[in-house]
């Protein structure tokens, strides 16, 4: 017992002057405060012997989120495995894939038919009974950990269920509860919000307040009006959803996902959008986890141009989150695919690549949410490209209904007005392998490499057009992941991804599923495509062996770790992306080689042509085709030819 209050000891005393200075900074209560702090040491002691284990470790190695080894997938536990238990069973499988760290979708007590997927929480401390008990949760992160995955888990701070028992509380008269939401009497303040305060989903959930006739109230309901916004400056509610965090992470989550953490605080005659209280309240939350669980780390949601979510790191001596998402680049990718122009993807790669290399970002190309085009329309501008018929020509595209679009997908939120529509899809489905399928496509004359590229003879005259809108379709798939494996961070896949899940366009028929076009790529794991993975002439295998061996080029080679030095370089041609990547240099200039060190070259052809790029001569070897190296010429650079949306990593 001693030792353990040494450890919390210790840790509170190297931060309590900090955390005392924004709580009180926040709240000017010191009462509230002494709860808080006596919250935190029962968190402490309530957290399990291995759990305290993780956290010195992670103490003793806080560089291993950069490693090159980390590969993450999201899914939704009843999609992929029926429940809990199943995924448990199902962890071979993961492990199979690469996987070592595990983000399930939402999966905590939400009342069935208004849950918005599981976002609209009614227990922080209790698992969908459908998908188990909270026994069952720490049952498979236990088991996740003898395996060495790390657990990531949805954490819905913003709001609650209105069906949760401070919201039922509140609805019942209770005014300690109300204080715990924003509830008026009339619409003077509401209205006085709404001036400002701009609506999450105007076509679907227009507004940012509800009148609920049974109690004779209006609450702020900024989502949708089942999900009651809390109201953070009451210091009940940061004590009690921190304690539920901290509660979370005792059931061993190694990640929380802070979901929406940039409307948490609200003040009238603003935005509502981050604020600089929302940035004291994540801080504390960080200063929490680094007291009771270190090992944890926090995830952020933020969904907003660069210039809003990189504040959301904090700073090298104030830390926020650990990791964000990388959302405008995840855009920008797709964009790239539909324009066949990488310029906006190198603007947008060399604005990251500027951040300190401690910044670590989650890479993924699709995940259980739609397609926002959030792009820099500012630097688009400059090539006369107008916001408004751009987003028009993306959808149209990705949808389909541009001529030679190969891209099957559907639009979220298609409200004529806004002009502002989103896109949903598979990954498989987008890059255009459901409709060359349709088609009759086949591999049955095409011969893949290992890491999924087609020998370059194979494109020459004689296969069918339908075969060849197939290789393509898987070239630009496993292309797209071979960047995000570039990018600096942690790569996750979506849950299918691997082995080429199509949309799911069954969703239509589903009175509950029908009105929300994100269902089309929120559909259940097919295992019996799954069992196709080791079938040679499946596209399943195609694209479960390409990744499979892009996977393991990229943890066997520490030049792929997120704190390594990146920059994009020219190719001299605008369809192919090129990025440089070195780590490992032992002297200040990186630009001499040594022993040590090691640079990468990475090219990306967006094209369904081949591309020339032009490269520095020197000594490569092709990762991506071992038997392949290149001989120093007397020129100083020499020309590259990439195969229809071809990808190399080269290394010297």
């Amino acid at each position: 017992m001693a030792g353990r209050v040494s450890h919390f000891q210790t840790r509170l005393e190297a931060h309590i002057d900090e955390l005392r200075e924004l709580y009180l900074g926040l709240y000017h209560d010191e009462q509230a405060f002494d709860y808080f702090l006596r919250m935190l040491k029962n968190a402490y002691h309530a957290r399990k012997p291995s759990l305290r284990r993780r956290d010195l470790n992670g103490i003793e190695h806080p560089d291993r989120k950069h490693s090159q080894k980390m590969l993450g997938m999201m899914l939704y536990t009843e999609n992929f495995a029926g429940d809990l238990n199943g995924v448990t069973t199902q962890l071979p499988y993961l492990i199979e894939c690469g996987v070592n760290y595990l983000h399930l979708m939402p999966l905590l007590d939400s009342p069935e038919g208004k849950s918005d997927g599981g976002y609209a929480v009614s227990d922080f401390r209790k698992v969908r009974p459908d998908l188990g008990t909270m026994d069952d949760l720490e049952d498979l992160t236990a088991a996740c950990h003898r395996r060495g995955i790390m657990v990531c888990l949805d954490f819905v701070m913003n709001h609650t269920s209105d069906e949760h028992a401070w919201a039922k509380a509140a609805r019942a008269g209770d005014p300690v509860a109300q204080s715990r939401y924003f509830f008026y009497d009339d619409w003077t303040i509401p209205d006085q919000f709404q001036q400002t305060m701009p609506e999450v989903f105007p076509l679907t959930a227009p507004g940012n307040f509800t009148w609920f006739g049974d109690c004779g109230k209006i609450v702020m309901t900024t989502f949708y009006p089942f999900q009651w916004d809390l109201n953070y400056a009451n210091p009940i509610v940061f004590n009690d959803m921190t304690d539920n965090l901290l509660y979370l992470a005792n059931k061993g989550v190694d990640v929380i996902r802070l979901d929406a953490v940039p409307y948490i605080w609200k003040t009238l005659g603003t935005n509502c959008r981050n604020l600089p209280e929302v940035h004291t309240l994540t801080r504390m939350m960080n200063l929490a986890c680094r007291i009771v669980c270190p090992s944890v780390m926090l995830l952020g949601e933020v969904v907003m141009e660069p210039k809003e979510v990189v504040p959301y790191f904090g700073t090298a001596e104030r830390p926020e989150c650990d990791m964000l998402y990388n959302v405008t680049t995840m855009c920008t990718i797709w964009h790239t695919v539909a324009t066949r122009d990488v310029r906006l993807l190198k603007h947008q790669i060399e604005q990251i690549e500027a951040l300190p290399s401690e910044c670590l970002f989650q890479n993924y190309l699709r995940c259980h949410d739609d397609i926002g085009w959030g792009l820099d329309y500012g630097f688009l501008g400059w090539f006369g490209i107008g916001e408004a018929p751009h987003k028009k020509y993306l959808n149209d595209w990705f949808t389909g209904k541009w001529p030679g679009s190969p891209s099957r997908g559907e639009l979220y939120n298609d409200f004529e007005a806004l002009r502002d529509a989103r896109l949903c899809g598979t990954t498989a489905s987008l890059c255009g392998i459901e409709a060359a399928l349709f088609e009759g496509g086949s591999l049955e004359s095409a011969v893949l490499t290992d890491v999924g590229t087609l020998a370059n003879e194979q494109f020459e005259s004689g296969m069918a057009v339908a075969d060849s809108k197939l290789i393509n379709g898987i070239g630009a798939d496993l292309m797209l992941h071979a960047l995000m494996m570039t990018l600096r961070g942690i790569p996750v896949l979506y849950s299918g991804d691997e082995v080429g899940l199509l949309n799911d366009y069954s969703y239509h028929d589903d009175p509950e599923k029908a009105a929300d076009s994100r269902n089309i790529h929120r559909g259940k794991f097919d295992w019996n495509l799954a069992g196709e993975r080791h079938v040679t002439g499946t596209v399943s295998c195609a694209l479960f062996r390409g990744l499979a061996g892009l996977v393991h080029i990229r943890k066997t080679n520490e030049v792929f770790r997120s704190d390594a030095e990146m920059s994009v370089v020219e190719t001299g041609d605008n369809r192919v992306l090129g990025i440089v990547r070195k780590y490992g240099y032992d002297s200040a200039d990186s630009s001499e080689a040594d022993e040590n060190g090691h640079t990468l070259l990475a090219l990306f052809n967006f094209s369904p042509e081949y591309c020339r790029a032009t490269i520095e001569t020197a000594e490569w070897r092709d990762l991506t085709n071992p038997d392949h190296t290149f001989v120093p010429g007397d020129e100083e650079q020499m020309e590259y030819w990439l195969e229809p949306y071809g990808y190399r990593w080269l290394i010297r």
